[in-house]
């Protein structure tokens, strides 16, 4: 059923993703290494679960100018091999502060573009990673190609190392919108990678797609949807273009006038929304669909899904290694980030430390409030604890009521339950559980994109 459009407007508010609680903004701008290698060798050394681990590949060939990742553009190929030796190194560094080996569960490739490295220096990269750790049973190892990069090499050297799941990032099929994006991308090109993928053993395929790009319209998102689902891809990511000119500069490169107005990007949205529903994938949460027999959502059904920096993912674990510049690290009471320069990041690993610069230590109640937000986004619900009850009834318990009343949530004494109306406005929920955001509502809002 169609989400009221005045309810969409009402709750199309600047909120975080919550791939972390507290999120970024709220993390201190320097933290001492020295405890973050500590914190960090400790959680490892305990730890029984395995983890994860995200490695960044920061560069890509072409600008895209839509884009807000952490990216080095150059058509250097050389950069390759000394990148690949700090993060080799930095990896090192990691295992050094253990007496154990890590056991890797799940492991992401991200960028800028991986498939910019050739497959040879991905196979060094990754057979340097699995030197120094155990891999468990039944890994998820994924990696994000382009369409326009990725070949027959990559998705077969890839494979061999255990990848079963890639991502490609579809965007938009118009060619107006990859003109403005400076994306130029052509349906043949997605498709032929995919049949590929799919040929090698590949079993889940995801497609990126964004709404709100500069010149979309019904139509034409319309035709890029219909047309991707052609292919069948057992995961869709629907991400709203989050215009954040003030931090990626390169979308100052086109006009905003020609942005979809608010209304329009509503609309975009449901139009989505509704073609997917009709193709039988199911909503995740948080701009995530996947087919019944995905892994993903038999995850949610069965109430093992987790959400960490990587996103959604079917495999729990607590700590979350990040590898390469500006990459996130989460240790479960700790968060660090990597220096976001190459420069500084060279430099840091020169000196023999490992390159935390931005991060946050966790209280009992930011972890009390971190669980509520990762029940709501990963299965829906949550249970109250009677840890820092006042904190809840003071800050929470009034977003809460608002929800209700707009049929968002169910509330009983002992918690809430997320609507089939409710699960469109996921972030929204979450916010109710954001303290830190609460107790400074007037705060820089621009800080966030928008919830739709």
């Amino acid at each position: 059923m169609p989400v009221p459009v005045a309810l969409l407007h009402q709750y199309n508010i600047p909120v975080p993703r919550y791939t972390s609680y507290p999120t970024v903004p709220i993390w201190e701008n320097s933290i001492s290494t020295q405890r973050w290698t500590t914190v960090a060798g400790d959680q490892l050394q305990h730890n029984t679960q395995g983890i994860s681990l995200y490695i960044h590949l920061p560069f890509c060939e072409a600008l895209c100018t839509y884009c807000g990742c952490n990216k080095k553009i150059t058509t250097n190929h050389k950069v390759e091999e000394p990148y690949i030796t700090a993060v080799l190194h930095e990896w090192d560094l990691y295992v050094q502060a253990q007496e154990k080996l890590p056991v890797i569960k799940e492991l992401h490739l991200g960028g800028g573009t991986p498939t910019f490295f050739s497959s040879d220096n991905l196979k060094r990269l990754l057979n340097g990673i699995f030197k120094k750790a155990i891999i468990a049973p039944d890994p998820e190892f994924s990696f994000e190609g382009h369409p326009n990069n990725t070949t027959a090499a990559h998705l077969h050297a890839l494979y061999q190392l255990g990848f079963r799941r890639v991502s490609f990032g579809v965007q938009d099929l118009d060619p107006r919108v990859q003109k403005v994006i400076n994306r130029i991308q052509p349906f043949e090109n997605v498709e032929a990678v995919t049949k590929l993928a799919r040929e090698i053993g590949y079993r889940s395929v995801n497609f990126d797609l964004v709404y709100g790009l500069p010149l979309q319209t019904i139509d034409s998102i319309t035709n890029t949807i219909n047309r991707s689902l052609e292919l069948h891809p057992d995961r869709i990511a629907f991400y709203s273009y989050a215009h954040v000119p003030w931090t990626s500069k390169a979308q100052r490169l086109f006009s905003e006038e020609d942005l979809p107005s608010p209304v329009v990007k509503l609309l975009l949205y449901q139009q989505g929304k509704r073609i997917f529903g009709e193709h039988g994938y199911h909503d995740i949460g948080m701009d995530h669909f996947a087919l019944p027999e995905d892994d993903l959502y038999q995850a949610r059904l069965n109430g093992t899904l987790h959400r960490n920096f990587m996103g959604y993912t079917t495999r729990h674990t607590d700590i979350l290694v990040g590898l390469g510049v500006s990459a996130i690290s989460d240790m479960g009471n700790a968060y660090a980030q990597n220096e976001k320069s190459l420069h500084d990041y060279y430099r840091r690993l020169e000196t023999g430390e490992i390159p935390v610069t931005k991060g946050y230590f966790l209280t009992k109640e930011d972890r009390q409030f971190k669980q509520y937000i990762l029940d709501i986004s990963c299965r829906g619900k949550t249970t109250f604890s009677n840890a820092f009850r006042s904190e809840l009834e003071l800050h929470s318990f009034p977003e809460l009521e608002q929800l209700e009343a707009d049929h968002l949530i169910y509330r009983s004494a002992g918690g809430i339950t997320v609507t089939d109306t409710g699960k469109n406005f996921i972030r929204n929920i979450c916010r109710a559980f954001d303290l830190h955001l609460l107790r400074n509502q007037n705060s820089n809002k621009t800080t966030f994109s928008k919830a739709v």
